[in-house]
């Protein structure tokens, strides 16, 4: 008995489920396309390293989430939990922001996070990423924004709600941080054992904390809003009054922080009401220190990720409905096989999914196949079709009632090049 499984919190994505994913990926893909983001594919494997200085080594996602190991070089490598950190290396690695200081781009692929898995999050899950690199003017925090919410807006997201916050620089930050720490010094026993452990670690974490009797708590802590300078005020009223411009609707949520240590002033999530407790769909913001503080140049970004999990578990139903075949080709006999086999090849030509039987079944058996397939249309060649060089091609659909059939010579590309723009590219 074979008692191999696949490990907790990883699944195997299988054909059916999958004509959702990749239904969903391409209108995300054309969204990205037409805003004229270019792609970047980083490395699953990283040094370690590059997420202790990248992310934050206070962080969760570094101290208690990556999947780290020593390899035979003993050199400690972690499976990426996040794509941004391998953004920024892999731009400053190979140069690409001395020639091309402003760069949007954006990722796709698989993270690793050891946490209990439930509904949309698993150890490894996939994320869509986007980042503009080098844009430091407010708008830039407003197209990235927009973008997010236009994709979701795309898929027929439903429920949706925007919550911004502002974090301020460094230096708002800093004075906050002194102020804070000193309210936390007295309130330490009234806080949950998670946010105690965090005082020494990453105290702003404390804001974002999801305890009851700590959300309470927090409501006489200091606010960061009340730490920022003025031009971090100018900033975050720009960014509220391009957004109302646009007409996309926000919350201020003041407590909104983020998880990981690199953000400065913009941050920001989207939640959906659809997706009960774990509502959070999409997560960014600003980090203007990152790159420095990785050793590049002094760059400003902005950016958010998405999690595919979640995408898909609140894509409508329309989005598991599979594209028809175009053509399922018929066929029976020696020579005729040869024949469909050449044939499928020049039609795929046309962008059109074409099935080819390979059962070598009857011709019944075939038909059968092809209609449960819902196919648009069939050929059929069988020994006398071989013989004379010819092959019948009709449609199949119910609405057609099997008629558009038309008898087409092997080398007349030209009369089934027209078949077909008149029966099936015309849609």
């Amino acid at each position: 008995m074979n008692n191999l499984k696949n490990l907790r919190g990883t699944v195997d994505l299988l054909p059916d489920q999958l004509i959702k994913w990749q239904n969903v990926e391409k209108i995300v893909l054309e969204q990205l396309a037409r805003a004229s983001i270019n792609e970047i594919r980083t490395p699953i494997l990283e040094m370690t390293e590059l997420f202790i200085r990248g992310i934050g080594e206070g962080t969760d996602v570094v101290s208690k989430e990556m999947y780290t190991f020593i390899d035979r070089g003993e050199r400690s490598c972690t499976l990426r939990p996040e794509g941004t950190a391998s953004v920024a290396r892999a731009l400053i690695q190979n140069g690409m922001l001395s020639n091309h200081p402003l760069q949007k781009l954006w990722y796709m692929g698989p993270m690793f996070r050891y946490e209990r898995p439930q509904a949309g999050r698993q150890r490894q899950f996939h994320q869509l990423g986007v980042e503009f690199i080098g844009y430091d003017s407010v708008r830039s925090d407003v197209e990235i924004i927009a973008l997010a919410w236009d994709i979701l807006g795309k898929l027929g997201i439903k429920e949706l709600n925007l919550e911004i916050n502002t974090l301020g620089d460094l230096d708002d930050r800093s004075n906050f941080q002194k102020s804070f720490l000193k309210w936390l010094d007295i309130n330490k026993d009234s806080l949950d054992l998670d946010s105690q452990n965090r005082i020494n670690k990453n105290p702003l974490r404390i804001l974002d904390s999801k305890n009851i009797q700590t959300k309470k708590v927090l409501e006489n802590a200091p606010r960061l809003f009340n730490f920022l300078s003025e031009k971090s005020h100018k900033r975050y009223s720009a960014l509220k009054r391009q957004l109302e411009v646009l007409k996309i609707p926000y919350i201020e949520n003041f407590n909104l922080v983020r998880g990981l240590d690199y953000y400065t002033h913009t941050a920001f999530e989207i939640t959906s009401g659809a997706l009960g407790s774990q509502a959070t769909v999409c997560g960014g913001g600003r980090y203007d220190d990152l790159i420095k503080q990785m050793g590049g140049p002094n760059t400003p970004a902005i950016g958010f990720a998405i999690g595919l999990e979640r995408l898909i578990l609140l894509a409508g139903k329309d989005f598991e409905i599979p594209r028809n075949t175009d053509i399922y080709i018929i066929n029976q006999g020696l020579i005729a096989e040869s024949l469909a086999m050449d044939l499928s090849r020049k039609l795929r030509n046309y962008d059109l999914l074409v099935e080819l039987d390979l059962s070598g079944a009857s011709f019944s058996k075939q038909f059968k196949k092809a209609n449960k397939l819902k196919s648009r249309s069939i050929i059929v060649i069988g020994d006398d079709e071989a013989v004379k060089g010819e092959f019948f091609i009709r449609l199949f659909d119910q609405s057609s009632n099997g008629n558009e059939e038309e008898l087409i010579s092997f080398e007349n590309d030209i009369k089934l090049e027209n078949w077909i723009n008149n029966n099936l590219l015309v849609r």
